[in-house]
């Protein structure tokens, strides 16, 4: 009997050894094509192409040399600082429009609540590529073709119907009494809304917040459309300016700018990773 019972944990060790292992080895995986990236920035640029080995012969720094020179007489910083432009503006927008629409589907009674709200949840489905000649033809008559406003503006207008759906599902979870308490106390829809509502609505907006940086940086599409002068160029265009037009590439720099381009974004979700999940895990996206 207790050789059964010493056995029983002895077993239950080994399982757990091997699936530790297990996961290792798929993070390994996962994480491979990054160090290769890493790894290849550092390498001379004859080596980069020539085998999937992560060690490098001999280690250079020309790489990065090249790209802090600047691309077509425009620094690196310049690029680095429209991408950081677009992005802290498209997530001002969305996280100010997406909440205002969220609590008018979540706590507000108007008429055409409901047959909104699934015209809403309908333009999810509607691919991006459908909208882009229509709102070309009306940004270039505008005048802001070759500005940052087609990419920040529409995110002042509420366009994104998935952060409204998930801001609303997590309204939707909030406790109704505290908005019956606000409003005996004297509180409108709007100071209910900035004093109630917004503050326990945090893990949603930062979630919003998240996934709107990450995505407007790592945007290539509409920036390529919008966005014809270098000196408007973000960090996924500059990376074509390293490909001439005969086609061929400088592998070394563009490897190196592309690690620069991945950097800001590995920094931030590193720094927000726990907001992020518990916004995910509290705005029913899970499961």
């Amino acid at each position: 009997m207790t050789t059964i019972t010493a056995a029983v944990p002895v077993a239950r060790r080994i399982r757990r050894i091997l699936l530790h292992l297990a996961m290792i080895a798929t993070i390994c995986v996962l994480l491979y094509p990054v160090a290769w990236l890493i790894a290849s920035s550092f390498k001379p640029a004859s080596e980069i192409l020539s085998g999937a080995s992560l060690w490098p012969s001999r280690i250079v720094l020309s790489n990065y040399t090249e790209v802090f020179a600047g691309v077509a007489g425009v620094s690196v910083w310049r690029f680095a600082f429209n991408s950081l432009l677009i992005s802290v503006g498209a997530v001002i927008g969305n996280v100010v429009s997406c909440s205002l629409a969220a609590y008018a589907f979540a706590w507000m009674r108007f008429r055409l609540r409901g047959p909104m709200f699934a015209f809403m949840i309908g333009t999810i489905m509607l691919p991006v590529h459908v909208l882009l000649i229509p709102q070309y033809t009306i940004f270039q008559s505008l005048g802001m073709i070759d500005t940052i406003w087609p990419l920040v503006l529409p995110k002042l207008l509420a366009t994104d119907a998935f952060f409204i759906f998930m801001i609303v599902q997590f309204m939707r979870g909030l406790p109704r009494e505290l908005g019956d308490a606000a409003r005996i106390d004297g509180c409108g829809p709007i100071r209910a809304f900035l004093y109630v509502v917004l503050p326990l609505s945090k893990p949603a907006l930062v979630t919003t917040a998240i996934f709107t940086f990450i995505w407007s940086w790592n945007d290539f599409l509409s920036q390529l459309i919008y966005l014809n002068s270098p000196e408007t160029y973000t960090m996924p265009l500059a990376l074509r300016l390293f490909i001439d037009q005969t086609g061929e590439s400088s592998y070394g720099a563009m490897v190196a700018m592309s690690v620069l381009t991945l950097l800001p974004i590995a920094l931030f979700f590193v720094a927000f990773q726990r907001l992020l999940v518990q916004g995910v895990s509290t705005s029913g996206l899970k499961g």
